[in-house]
Protein backbone atom coordinates (compact mmCIF):
# COMPACT_ATOMS: atom_id res chain seq x y z
CA UNK A 1 0.00 0.00 0.00
CA UNK A 2 3.10 2.51 1.04
CA UNK A 3 4.91 1.82 -2.46
CA UNK A 4 1.66 2.35 -4.37
CA UNK A 5 0.82 5.58 -2.67
CA UNK A 6 3.93 6.80 -3.30
CA UNK A 7 3.87 5.77 -7.19
CA UNK A 8 0.53 7.84 -7.10
CA UNK A 9 2.19 10.97 -5.61
CA UNK A 10 5.35 10.92 -7.70
CA UNK A 11 2.47 10.65 -10.68
CA UNK A 12 0.53 13.34 -9.24
CA UNK A 13 3.30 15.56 -8.93
CA UNK A 14 4.97 14.71 -12.28
CA UNK A 15 1.47 15.95 -13.75
CA UNK A 16 1.61 18.66 -11.86
CA UNK A 17 4.30 19.91 -13.35
CA UNK A 18 3.66 19.59 -16.73
CA UNK A 19 0.69 21.60 -16.33
CA UNK A 20 2.47 24.08 -14.52
CA UNK A 21 2.73 27.26 -16.79
CA UNK A 22 6.03 28.17 -18.30
CA UNK A 23 7.55 31.83 -17.69
CA UNK A 24 6.90 34.04 -20.19
CA UNK A 25 9.25 37.23 -21.76
CA UNK A 26 7.18 40.32 -20.26
CA UNK A 27 5.81 42.18 -23.22
CA UNK A 28 6.21 45.71 -22.25
CA UNK A 29 9.10 47.21 -20.48
CA UNK A 30 8.14 50.56 -18.25
CA UNK A 31 10.24 53.93 -18.64
CA UNK A 32 9.02 57.64 -17.99
CA UNK A 33 9.83 60.89 -18.72
CA UNK A 34 9.16 64.15 -17.89
CA UNK A 35 5.59 63.86 -19.10
CA UNK A 36 4.53 60.81 -17.49
CA UNK A 37 5.17 56.71 -17.87
CA UNK A 38 4.92 54.27 -21.14
CA UNK A 39 4.52 51.17 -21.98
CA UNK A 40 7.82 49.63 -24.40
CA UNK A 41 7.54 46.61 -26.29
CA UNK A 42 9.91 44.61 -24.53
CA UNK A 43 12.02 43.55 -27.57
CA UNK A 44 12.30 47.40 -28.51
CA UNK A 45 15.66 49.28 -28.40
CA UNK A 46 14.16 52.38 -28.36
CA UNK A 47 12.45 54.41 -25.61
CA UNK A 48 9.75 56.17 -24.24
CA UNK A 49 10.80 59.62 -25.84
CA UNK A 50 10.92 57.30 -29.27
CA UNK A 51 7.08 56.01 -28.55
CA UNK A 52 6.04 59.80 -28.30
CA UNK A 53 7.49 60.51 -31.63
CA UNK A 54 5.96 57.53 -33.08
CA UNK A 55 2.99 58.40 -31.68
CA UNK A 56 3.29 62.16 -32.19
CA UNK A 57 4.74 62.37 -35.64
CA UNK A 58 3.14 59.97 -38.06
CA UNK A 59 3.35 62.24 -40.83
CA UNK A 60 5.43 61.09 -43.89
CA UNK A 61 5.59 57.12 -43.32
CA UNK A 62 9.17 58.12 -44.13
CA UNK A 63 11.38 56.93 -41.38
CA UNK A 64 15.02 57.46 -40.40
CA UNK A 65 15.97 54.51 -41.35
CA UNK A 66 14.91 54.87 -44.97
CA UNK A 67 18.27 56.53 -45.07
CA UNK A 68 21.09 53.95 -44.01
CA UNK A 69 23.61 56.86 -44.21
CA UNK A 70 21.44 58.99 -42.10
CA UNK A 71 21.72 55.99 -38.86
CA UNK A 72 25.35 55.46 -39.45
CA UNK A 73 25.57 59.30 -39.49
CA UNK A 74 24.22 59.24 -35.73
CA UNK A 75 26.27 56.34 -34.56
CA UNK A 76 29.42 58.44 -36.04
CA UNK A 77 28.46 61.45 -34.23
CA UNK A 78 27.40 59.75 -30.76
CA UNK A 79 30.81 57.41 -30.94
CA UNK A 80 32.74 60.96 -31.78
CA UNK A 81 31.00 62.34 -28.38
CA UNK A 82 31.82 59.29 -26.04
CA UNK A 83 35.82 59.40 -27.10
CA UNK A 84 36.25 63.21 -26.42
CA UNK A 85 34.21 62.72 -23.20
CA UNK A 86 36.56 60.26 -22.15
CA UNK A 87 39.97 61.86 -23.29
CA UNK A 88 38.37 65.03 -21.35
CA UNK A 89 37.91 62.79 -18.03
CA UNK A 90 33.96 62.98 -18.34
CA UNK A 91 33.07 59.74 -19.21
CA UNK A 92 34.65 56.45 -17.69
CA UNK A 93 36.61 53.71 -19.80
CA UNK A 94 33.97 51.14 -19.21
CA UNK A 95 31.43 53.04 -20.29
CA UNK A 96 33.15 54.49 -23.66
CA UNK A 97 33.81 50.68 -24.46
CA UNK A 98 30.29 49.45 -24.17
CA UNK A 99 29.05 52.68 -26.51
CA UNK A 100 31.75 52.10 -28.63
CA UNK A 101 30.81 48.57 -29.22
CA UNK A 102 27.01 49.57 -29.80
CA UNK A 103 27.79 52.60 -32.34
CA UNK A 104 30.18 50.27 -34.40
CA UNK A 105 27.36 47.93 -34.62
CA UNK A 106 25.13 50.53 -35.93
CA UNK A 107 27.69 51.67 -38.42
CA UNK A 108 27.49 47.97 -39.44
CA UNK A 109 24.57 48.13 -40.78
CA UNK A 110 22.81 46.23 -37.63
CA UNK A 111 19.58 47.75 -35.23
CA UNK A 112 18.80 50.00 -37.87
CA UNK A 113 15.27 49.03 -37.84
CA UNK A 114 14.94 50.55 -34.77
CA UNK A 115 15.14 53.94 -36.04
CA UNK A 116 12.05 54.90 -36.50
CA UNK A 117 11.21 58.58 -36.02
CA UNK A 118 9.47 60.42 -38.74
CA UNK A 119 11.73 62.15 -41.04
CA UNK A 120 8.71 65.17 -40.50
CA UNK A 121 9.04 66.05 -36.61
CA UNK A 122 8.69 69.17 -33.98
CA UNK A 123 11.04 70.26 -31.73
CA UNK A 124 14.25 70.52 -33.99
CA UNK A 125 15.48 66.86 -34.87
CA UNK A 126 14.78 66.53 -30.72
CA UNK A 127 13.25 63.36 -31.58
CA UNK A 128 15.60 61.89 -33.90
CA UNK A 129 18.29 62.63 -31.57
CA UNK A 130 16.94 60.85 -28.87
CA UNK A 131 15.90 57.28 -31.13
CA UNK A 132 19.84 57.49 -31.76
CA UNK A 133 20.43 58.76 -27.72
CA UNK A 134 17.81 55.44 -26.11
CA UNK A 135 18.71 52.74 -29.28
CA UNK A 136 22.62 52.81 -28.48
CA UNK A 137 21.85 52.80 -24.83
CA UNK A 138 19.98 50.03 -24.95
CA UNK A 139 22.64 48.31 -27.31
CA UNK A 140 25.05 48.99 -25.37
CA UNK A 141 23.34 47.58 -22.39
CA UNK A 142 22.40 44.17 -23.73
CA UNK A 143 26.24 43.80 -25.23
CA UNK A 144 27.34 44.49 -21.51
CA UNK A 145 25.04 41.76 -19.62
CA UNK A 146 21.89 44.24 -18.70
CA UNK A 147 18.22 44.31 -19.68
CA UNK A 148 16.90 46.86 -22.28
CA UNK A 149 16.08 49.85 -19.93
CA UNK A 150 18.59 49.52 -16.94
CA UNK A 151 19.33 53.03 -17.44
CA UNK A 152 20.83 52.87 -14.20
CA UNK A 153 24.04 51.71 -15.91
CA UNK A 154 24.22 53.41 -19.05
CA UNK A 155 21.33 56.24 -19.44
CA UNK A 156 20.21 58.00 -22.55
CA UNK A 157 20.40 61.17 -21.71
CA UNK A 158 23.59 61.36 -19.08
CA UNK A 159 25.90 59.16 -21.26
CA UNK A 160 24.98 59.04 -25.08
CA UNK A 161 23.87 62.62 -24.94
CA UNK A 162 26.65 63.87 -22.58
CA UNK A 163 28.00 67.69 -22.87
CA UNK A 164 25.67 67.50 -26.46
CA UNK A 165 22.36 68.97 -27.27
CA UNK A 166 20.31 68.05 -30.13
CA UNK A 167 20.63 71.31 -31.49
CA UNK A 168 24.52 70.15 -32.20
CA UNK A 169 24.23 66.63 -32.92
CA UNK A 170 21.14 66.61 -35.51
CA UNK A 171 22.74 69.20 -37.67
CA UNK A 172 25.76 67.67 -37.22
CA UNK A 173 24.45 64.26 -37.69
CA UNK A 174 22.87 65.58 -40.94
CA UNK A 175 25.99 67.38 -42.20
CA UNK A 176 27.67 63.92 -42.14
CA UNK A 177 24.71 61.87 -43.53
CA UNK A 178 25.03 64.54 -46.78
CA UNK A 179 28.65 63.93 -46.83
CA UNK A 180 28.74 60.11 -47.17
CA UNK A 181 25.78 60.08 -49.57
CA UNK A 182 27.73 62.91 -51.92
CA UNK A 183 30.58 60.19 -51.96
CA UNK A 184 28.20 57.90 -54.10
CA UNK A 185 26.57 60.60 -55.73
CA UNK A 186 29.78 62.06 -57.39
CA UNK A 187 30.64 58.74 -58.83
CA UNK A 188 26.81 57.90 -59.70
CA UNK A 189 27.21 61.25 -61.83
CA UNK A 190 30.62 60.43 -62.87
CA UNK A 191 29.76 57.59 -64.63
CA UNK A 192 26.70 59.23 -66.25
CA UNK A 193 29.29 62.00 -67.69
CA UNK A 194 31.43 59.12 -68.99
CA UNK A 195 28.66 57.72 -71.22
CA UNK A 196 28.10 60.46 -72.66
CA UNK A 197 31.58 60.95 -73.58
CA UNK A 198 31.37 57.50 -75.27
CA UNK A 199 28.59 58.62 -77.35
CA UNK A 200 30.43 61.42 -78.35
CA UNK A 201 33.79 59.84 -79.79
CA UNK A 202 31.43 57.67 -81.50
CA UNK A 203 29.78 60.49 -83.32
CA UNK A 204 32.06 62.53 -83.94
CA UNK A 205 32.50 62.66 -87.56
CA UNK A 206 28.47 62.67 -87.87
CA UNK A 207 28.00 66.59 -89.33
CA UNK A 208 24.91 68.33 -88.31
CA UNK A 209 23.21 71.58 -87.75
CA UNK A 210 23.66 73.48 -84.88
CA UNK A 211 20.53 75.48 -83.35
CA UNK A 212 20.06 78.50 -81.67
CA UNK A 213 16.80 79.78 -80.20
CA UNK A 214 15.20 76.39 -82.15
CA UNK A 215 16.59 77.98 -85.44
CA UNK A 216 19.17 76.39 -87.12
CA UNK A 217 22.72 78.09 -86.41
CA UNK A 218 25.90 76.99 -88.02
CA UNK A 219 27.38 73.36 -88.34
CA UNK A 220 28.67 71.08 -85.53
CA UNK A 221 29.02 66.84 -85.28
CA UNK A 222 26.63 64.86 -83.36
CA UNK A 223 29.67 63.80 -81.00
CA UNK A 224 30.56 67.55 -80.15
CA UNK A 225 26.50 68.10 -79.12
CA UNK A 226 26.67 64.98 -76.88
CA UNK A 227 30.70 65.51 -75.51
CA UNK A 228 29.08 68.86 -74.68
CA UNK A 229 26.19 67.12 -72.79
CA UNK A 230 28.67 65.05 -70.51
CA UNK A 231 31.26 68.16 -70.29
CA UNK A 232 27.43 69.78 -68.19
CA UNK A 233 27.74 67.74 -66.11
CA UNK A 234 31.65 67.15 -65.25
CA UNK A 235 30.93 70.98 -64.43
CA UNK A 236 28.06 70.27 -61.76
CA UNK A 237 29.51 67.26 -60.12
CA UNK A 238 32.63 69.53 -59.56
CA UNK A 239 30.09 71.96 -58.17
CA UNK A 240 28.67 68.96 -56.05
CA UNK A 241 32.80 68.81 -54.73
CA UNK A 242 33.26 71.98 -53.79
CA UNK A 243 29.67 72.00 -52.01
CA UNK A 244 30.97 69.78 -49.41
CA UNK A 245 33.04 72.14 -48.05
CA UNK A 246 30.09 74.13 -46.53
CA UNK A 247 29.37 71.02 -44.74
CA UNK A 248 32.99 70.82 -43.25
CA UNK A 249 32.22 72.95 -40.47
CA UNK A 250 30.34 71.66 -37.53
CA UNK A 251 28.97 72.84 -34.66
CA UNK A 252 29.40 69.78 -31.82
CA UNK A 253 30.39 71.59 -28.76
CA UNK A 254 27.94 74.49 -29.14
CA UNK A 255 25.21 72.40 -27.13
CA UNK A 256 21.50 74.86 -26.94
CA UNK A 257 22.52 77.81 -28.53
CA UNK A 258 26.08 78.11 -29.15
CA UNK A 259 27.96 78.92 -25.61
CA UNK A 260 28.94 75.62 -24.42
CA UNK A 261 26.83 74.68 -21.58
CA UNK A 262 27.16 71.67 -20.13
CA UNK A 263 30.03 70.79 -22.10
CA UNK A 264 33.66 70.18 -20.77
CA UNK A 265 36.63 72.26 -22.07
CA UNK A 266 38.63 71.01 -24.82
CA UNK A 267 35.68 68.66 -25.95
CA UNK A 268 34.64 70.33 -28.85
CA UNK A 269 37.58 70.42 -30.59
CA UNK A 270 38.85 66.82 -29.36
CA UNK A 271 35.11 65.53 -30.76
CA UNK A 272 35.84 67.37 -34.67
CA UNK A 273 39.13 65.64 -34.43
CA UNK A 274 37.31 62.43 -34.31
CA UNK A 275 34.67 63.35 -36.79
CA UNK A 276 37.38 64.03 -38.82
CA UNK A 277 39.10 60.63 -38.49
CA UNK A 278 35.65 58.62 -38.25
CA UNK A 279 34.42 59.90 -41.69
CA UNK A 280 38.11 60.57 -43.28
CA UNK A 281 36.35 64.50 -44.39
CA UNK A 282 38.41 66.99 -43.05
CA UNK A 283 35.71 68.73 -40.45
CA UNK A 284 36.23 71.46 -38.04
CA UNK A 285 34.95 73.46 -36.21
CA UNK A 286 33.24 76.58 -36.49
CA UNK A 287 35.02 80.37 -35.70
CA UNK A 288 31.51 81.13 -34.24
CA UNK A 289 29.52 78.26 -32.77
CA UNK A 290 26.49 80.64 -31.79
CA UNK A 291 26.60 81.82 -35.82
CA UNK A 292 26.87 77.73 -36.86
CA UNK A 293 24.23 76.99 -34.37
CA UNK A 294 21.50 79.58 -35.54
CA UNK A 295 22.42 79.84 -39.69
CA UNK A 296 21.90 77.15 -42.42
CA UNK A 297 23.96 78.72 -44.63
CA UNK A 298 26.21 75.66 -45.36
CA UNK A 299 22.90 73.42 -46.58
CA UNK A 300 21.80 76.36 -48.47
CA UNK A 301 24.87 76.01 -50.39
CA UNK A 302 25.35 72.43 -50.21
CA UNK A 303 21.03 71.97 -51.69
CA UNK A 304 22.42 74.69 -54.72
CA UNK A 305 24.60 72.18 -56.04
CA UNK A 306 22.40 69.64 -56.13
CA UNK A 307 19.95 72.04 -58.12
CA UNK A 308 22.16 72.83 -60.68
CA UNK A 309 22.67 69.28 -60.59
CA UNK A 310 18.81 69.19 -61.56
CA UNK A 311 19.00 71.92 -63.70
CA UNK A 312 21.69 70.86 -65.90
CA UNK A 313 20.35 67.22 -66.33
CA UNK A 314 16.74 68.66 -66.97
CA UNK A 315 18.16 70.20 -69.66
CA UNK A 316 20.07 67.84 -71.04
CA UNK A 317 16.83 65.75 -71.35
CA UNK A 318 14.92 68.39 -72.79
CA UNK A 319 17.23 68.72 -75.23
CA UNK A 320 17.10 64.68 -75.98
CA UNK A 321 13.51 64.45 -76.29
CA UNK A 322 13.81 67.33 -79.13
CA UNK A 323 16.49 65.65 -81.00
CA UNK A 324 14.40 62.06 -80.80
CA UNK A 325 10.82 63.79 -81.74
CA UNK A 326 9.32 62.30 -84.09
CA UNK A 327 9.61 59.36 -86.14
CA UNK A 328 8.20 61.21 -88.96
CA UNK A 329 7.46 64.74 -88.09
CA UNK A 330 9.99 65.84 -85.65
CA UNK A 331 13.78 66.90 -85.97
CA UNK A 332 14.72 62.62 -85.63
CA UNK A 333 18.53 63.39 -85.30
CA UNK A 334 18.39 60.56 -82.98
CA UNK A 335 16.63 57.57 -81.34
CA UNK A 336 16.40 56.78 -77.79
CA UNK A 337 16.05 53.19 -76.94
CA UNK A 338 12.10 52.38 -76.84
CA UNK A 339 11.50 50.90 -73.07
CA UNK A 340 7.66 50.41 -73.66
CA UNK A 341 4.61 50.67 -75.42
CA UNK A 342 4.16 54.46 -75.65
CA UNK A 343 -0.07 54.70 -75.64
CA UNK A 344 -2.94 52.67 -74.58
CA UNK A 345 -4.77 54.12 -77.79
CA UNK A 346 -2.22 54.84 -80.35
CA UNK A 347 -0.58 51.54 -82.17
CA UNK A 348 3.24 51.89 -82.67
CA UNK A 349 3.82 55.09 -80.33
CA UNK A 350 7.12 54.81 -78.25
CA UNK A 351 7.59 57.81 -76.06
CA UNK A 352 11.13 59.11 -74.48
CA UNK A 353 10.18 57.85 -70.73
CA UNK A 354 13.70 57.98 -69.25
CA UNK A 355 14.43 61.83 -70.31
CA UNK A 356 10.89 62.85 -68.98
CA UNK A 357 11.27 60.50 -65.08
CA UNK A 358 14.64 62.08 -65.22
CA UNK A 359 12.93 65.55 -65.69
CA UNK A 360 10.10 64.80 -63.00
CA UNK A 361 13.30 63.83 -60.44
CA UNK A 362 14.51 67.19 -61.75
CA UNK A 363 11.79 69.38 -61.15
CA UNK A 364 11.17 67.66 -57.93
CA UNK A 365 15.34 68.56 -56.65
CA UNK A 366 14.79 72.24 -57.60
CA UNK A 367 11.53 72.32 -55.65
CA UNK A 368 13.41 70.84 -52.18
CA UNK A 369 15.81 73.31 -53.27
CA UNK A 370 12.78 76.26 -52.79
CA UNK A 371 12.05 74.32 -49.67
CA UNK A 372 15.60 74.64 -47.88
CA UNK A 373 15.97 77.93 -49.10
CA UNK A 374 12.46 78.77 -47.38
CA UNK A 375 12.98 76.88 -43.82
CA UNK A 376 16.74 77.87 -44.12
CA UNK A 377 15.14 81.80 -43.70
CA UNK A 378 12.35 81.31 -41.53
CA UNK A 379 14.76 80.15 -38.50
CA UNK A 380 13.79 82.34 -35.69
CA UNK A 381 17.10 83.78 -33.13
CA UNK A 382 19.23 81.35 -31.89
CA UNK A 383 17.81 78.08 -33.50
CA UNK A 384 16.40 77.12 -36.45
CA UNK A 385 13.60 74.69 -35.60
CA UNK A 386 12.44 73.58 -39.49
CA UNK A 387 15.72 71.35 -39.78
CA UNK A 388 13.86 68.17 -39.92
CA UNK A 389 12.18 69.46 -43.43
CA UNK A 390 16.01 70.63 -44.55
CA UNK A 391 17.29 67.47 -43.97
CA UNK A 392 14.42 65.40 -45.67
CA UNK A 393 14.13 67.34 -48.40
CA UNK A 394 18.20 67.34 -49.40
CA UNK A 395 18.59 63.55 -48.82
CA UNK A 396 15.08 63.21 -50.82
CA UNK A 397 17.01 64.71 -53.65
CA UNK A 398 20.43 63.19 -53.18
CA UNK A 399 18.17 59.90 -52.87
CA UNK A 400 16.30 60.26 -56.17
CA UNK A 401 19.49 61.37 -58.35
CA UNK A 402 21.38 58.62 -57.57
CA UNK A 403 18.39 56.59 -58.30
CA UNK A 404 17.74 57.90 -61.15
CA UNK A 405 20.90 58.59 -63.02
CA UNK A 406 21.84 54.89 -63.39
CA UNK A 407 19.02 54.36 -65.57
CA UNK A 408 19.69 57.53 -67.31
CA UNK A 409 22.85 56.22 -68.33
CA UNK A 410 21.56 52.81 -69.20
CA UNK A 411 19.17 54.86 -71.78
CA UNK A 412 21.70 56.86 -73.22
CA UNK A 413 24.20 53.98 -74.02
CA UNK A 414 21.62 52.81 -76.38
CA UNK A 415 21.25 56.01 -78.41
CA UNK A 416 21.34 55.72 -82.25
CA UNK A 417 21.90 58.58 -85.09
CA UNK A 418 19.69 59.02 -87.94
CA UNK A 419 22.68 59.75 -90.37
CA UNK A 420 20.27 59.89 -93.37
CA UNK A 421 18.52 62.31 -91.25
CA UNK A 422 21.53 64.77 -90.47
CA UNK A 423 23.03 64.36 -94.42
CA UNK A 424 19.51 65.70 -95.64
CA UNK A 425 19.31 68.43 -92.93
CA UNK A 426 22.68 69.65 -93.76
CA UNK A 427 22.28 69.70 -97.71
CA UNK A 428 18.66 71.38 -97.06
CA UNK A 429 19.67 74.24 -94.49
CA UNK A 430 19.59 77.53 -95.08
CA UNK A 431 22.24 77.69 -91.93
CA UNK A 432 25.03 76.13 -94.12
CA UNK A 433 25.21 79.83 -95.59
CA UNK A 434 26.91 81.56 -92.40
CA UNK A 435 29.94 79.19 -93.72
CA UNK A 436 30.24 80.94 -96.75
CA UNK A 437 30.55 84.65 -95.62
CA UNK A 438 34.30 84.34 -95.60
CA UNK A 439 34.34 83.44 -98.89
CA UNK A 440 31.38 84.92 -100.45
CA UNK A 441 30.60 88.06 -98.25
CA UNK A 442 27.81 88.92 -95.95
CA UNK A 443 25.80 90.82 -98.46
CA UNK A 444 25.79 87.59 -101.46
CA UNK A 445 25.39 85.13 -98.36
CA UNK A 446 22.30 86.97 -97.07
CA UNK A 447 20.50 86.65 -101.15
CA UNK A 448 21.14 83.60 -101.35
CA UNK A 449 19.44 82.61 -98.01
CA UNK A 450 16.40 84.90 -98.95
CA UNK A 451 16.38 83.06 -102.28
CA UNK A 452 16.83 79.62 -100.57
CA UNK A 453 13.80 80.58 -98.17
CA UNK A 454 11.35 81.91 -101.06
CA UNK A 455 11.89 78.89 -103.30
CA UNK A 456 12.77 76.34 -100.94
CA UNK A 457 15.71 75.47 -102.29
CA UNK A 458 18.98 74.63 -101.01
CA UNK A 459 21.74 77.02 -100.43
CA UNK A 460 24.12 74.19 -101.95
CA UNK A 461 21.50 74.03 -104.54
CA UNK A 462 21.45 77.37 -105.51
CA UNK A 463 25.17 77.93 -105.28
CA UNK A 464 25.16 74.34 -108.09
CA UNK A 465 22.76 76.16 -110.04
CA UNK A 466 23.92 79.24 -109.89
CA UNK A 467 27.85 77.69 -110.37
CA UNK A 468 29.26 80.61 -107.90
CA UNK A 469 31.45 78.08 -106.53
CA UNK A 470 33.27 74.73 -107.68
CA UNK A 471 32.73 71.15 -106.26
CA UNK A 472 36.22 71.23 -104.96
CA UNK A 473 35.88 74.64 -103.43
CA UNK A 474 32.37 73.67 -101.81
CA UNK A 475 33.80 70.30 -100.52
CA UNK A 476 36.74 72.37 -98.91
CA UNK A 477 34.58 74.90 -97.59
CA UNK A 478 32.15 71.93 -96.16
CA UNK A 479 34.70 70.12 -94.81
CA UNK A 480 33.74 68.19 -92.11
CA UNK A 481 36.96 68.92 -89.40
CA UNK A 482 37.09 72.63 -90.57
CA UNK A 483 33.10 73.61 -90.26
CA UNK A 484 33.06 72.07 -87.06
CA UNK A 485 35.82 73.72 -85.46
CA UNK A 486 37.45 71.41 -84.89
CA UNK A 487 41.34 72.17 -86.46
CA UNK A 488 41.00 74.99 -83.17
Amino acid sequence: MAIALLVMLCIHSTEAQKKKPAEQTPQFRVEKDLLGEKQIPFEAYYGVQTLRALENFPISGVKTNFYPDYVKAYAIVKLAAARANTEVGRMKPEKLAAIEKACQAVIDGKYHDQFLTDLYQGGAGTSANMNANEVLANIALEMSGHKKGEYQFIEPHDDLNMGQSTNDVYPTAIHIALLLHNDKMVKEAELLAQVFHKKGDEFKNLVKMGRTEGQDAVPMTLGQEFHAFGSQIDAAIEALRKSEAYLYEVNMGATAIGTGLTASPGYAEKCVAHLAKLTGKPIVGPKDLIAATSSMQGFVMFSSAYKNLAVTLSKISSDLIFLASGPRNGIFEINLPALQPGSSIMPGKVNPVMPEVMNQVCYKVMGNDATVTIASRDGLLQLNAYEPVVATAIMESQALLFKVMPLFGKNIAGVTANEAVLKRYMETTVGIVTALNPVLGYEKTTELAKEALQSGKGILELIREKKILTEDQIKNLLDPVTLTGQKN
